[in-house]
């Protein structure tokens, strides 16, 4: 009962041409996996790392990417770049496969060569890259998701899901220091730009659900890019126009673990349409949507970005009905860029939609930023939302409109069989109850900012969002001081932008409703301002 509670159903997942439901009988989600967060890139990459080097011929790697740096490296010996791992394995007889977004030029901030360089070292040594611009015009394939399959060793199957590309800036840790290897960013992150960061390693039958997400994408039959200078490129340089047919797929893995995961999905509505989604999929939307009407305690959401007017309404929504709830936001200070014209866009949305989140719930609403002990902002890409300590998710997708309706995004919402035996047992008051798996993630992040080893304080929802409170502004306060004395403990500050000129945010909107946070719905939709 608790899981048809959260999750969505079969036709709230609004796309009947998927077989994502249908290979379960009609079930939205799987049951029997066993889910483990991977906070930061250098826990991700040492654990991708691990798992492909226990992968043997015949054995199947799929992956998808946003932006894929060959040279970057996967641990701190300096010996395995990501183009050396996924070869390696391609020379020993490992079937990869991978879809990495052909990308927009890299003069404009993008990652067009980079990306087309990993796909050719792995064609190189015997896999198939596929540059995928599938995508509605200005858009991006934006999932991140490993599958690794294990023909005669199924126990070992596992696929990873989230926020990380295998580029450059990802690897950093708790310390914050940030990635060896950097990406150029806004000068208020430094040359070495702290990055803070999430997937999650699913075990269980879920792994053919991913799987599945791969192949539904692998398989359409539509030309790779309509432009037709990609076309002459793809000659020129003898790139694949179609990935050759993949083996047949594996029986799901046996159970796992205590842990139900559904998967949620974003593609646009676009010209040609998706077989798998002809008229779209919004199932992020509709997941969030769903779990924030059943929140009543506490919204735990660390995101890049969360500048939607439409995405703010399912929180205002909430915070209005509910006068019990809280929510926390933990953001970038500033930004990823700070150009004369690429910062204002970026901080127009976002006011619009904090403001909105702040008027309906008032005290209850807390934004903040993060930073390392050196003082220096840390850019927050980990895109997780933590509801009540029941249901969690870690994906690709932020809260705005472009993750919700155009890009293509995965996340994982998961829902833990095992209750949580501290107090409050039932911190939403529905009978569902603390599960372990959302309770463990939430005090896991909520420690790290506050510089805490345990979780005194932490585990009533409620309580641990004035701790917040109380942590950041006593930060900010040392700092209004002139820092004098010792710093004091924790990470957070209140989250303050800067103020825009009227004409500034004149531009800025337009800029941020046509290029920034586009919109992928059918028509139909976007009249009726439906997901």
């Amino acid at each position: 009962m608790a899981a048809a509670s959260w999750f969505l159903n079969a036709a709230e997942r609004g796309n009947d041409a998927t077989i994502l439901d249908s290979r379960r009988q009609g079930q939205a989600w799987s049951d029997g996996n066993l889910a483990t967060p991977l906070v930061h890139g250098a826990a991700y990459f040492g654990e991708l790392l691990r798992s492909i080097a226990m992968l043997d011929a015949g054995d199947l790697l799929l992956f998808t990417d946003w932006r894929g740096d060959p040279d970057q490296l996967l641990s701190d010996d300096g010996r395995q770049p990501v183009s050396g791992a996924l070869c390696e394995a391609a020379r020993r007889g490992v079937l990869v496969r991978g879809l990495i977004w052909r990308s927009h030029l890299d003069k404009l901030a993008f990652s067009s060569a980079e990306n087309r360089h990993l796909g050719e070292e792995i064609e190189a040594a015997g896999g198939e890259c596929l540059l995928d611009m599938r995508v509605r015009t200005g858009g991006s394939h934006h999932q991140k998701f490993v599958v690794l399959r294990h023909a005669s060793r199924p126990a070992l199957d596992v696929a990873f899901v989230g926020g990380i590309d295998l580029c450059h800036s990802r690897r950093d840790d708790a310390e914050h220091r940030g990635d060896p290897q950097p990406q150029a960013m806004a000068k208020a992150y430094g040359p070495r730009p702290p990055w803070h960061d999430a997937m999650v390693a699913l075990r269980g039958p879920v792994v053919g659900d991913v799987e599945t997400v791969f192949r539904e994408r692998w398989d359409d039959p539509q030309p790779l890019t309509r432009n037709p200078l990609h076309w002459v490129a793809e000659r020129l340089r003898h790139e694949d126009r179609r990935g050759s047919p993949l083996p047949q797929q594996l029986p799901d893995p046996a159970p796992a673990g205590p842990h139900s995961v559904q998967l949620l999905r974003t593609y646009p509505k676009r010209l040609g349409g998706y077989p798998f989604a002809p008229n779209g999929e919004r199932s992020v939307a509709h997941g969030y949507s769903k779990a924030l009407r059943r929140a009543r305690a506490l919204v735990y959401v660390e995101d890049q970005y969360l500048w939607s007017a439409e995405v703010a309404r399912t929180f205002a929504d909430a915070l209005r009905q509910q006068p019990g709830l809280h929510v926390v936001a933990v953001l970038p200070h500033h930004p990823d860029q700070d150009g004369r014209f690429s910062m204002p866009p970026n901080l127009v949305g976002r006011h619009r939609a904090l403001s909105a989140i702040r008027a309906a719930g008032g005290e209850r609403v807390a934004i903040y930023g993060v930073e390392n002990h050196a003082g220096t902002p840390v850019y927050v890409h980990a895109k997780v939302c933590v509801v009540d300590d029941t249901w969690a998710t870690i994906g690709s997708d932020n809260f705005n409109r472009r993750s919700w309706t155009h890009d293509s995004e995965l996340s994982a919402a998961v829902l833990d069989d095992t209750r949580d035996p501290r107090e409050p047992e039932d911190p939403g008051g529905l009978g569902d109850g603390a599960r372990s798996y959302a309770r463990a993630l939430r005090l896991e992040l909520m420690r790290e900012h506050l510089d805490l080893s345990d979780d005194g304080g932490l585990i009533d929802p409620v309580a641990s969002f004035h701790a917040l409170r109380r942590s950041a502004r006593a930060l900010q306060a040392w700092y209004d001081g002139g820092c004098v004395g010792d710093r004091p403990a924790g990470r957070l500050r209140p989250l303050v932008d800067p103020e825009l000129s009227a004409r500034t945010r004149r531009w800025a909107t337009v800029a941020y409703h046509r290029i920034y946070d586009p919109d992928g719905r059918p028509r139909a939709l976007r009249r009726t301002g439906a997901f």
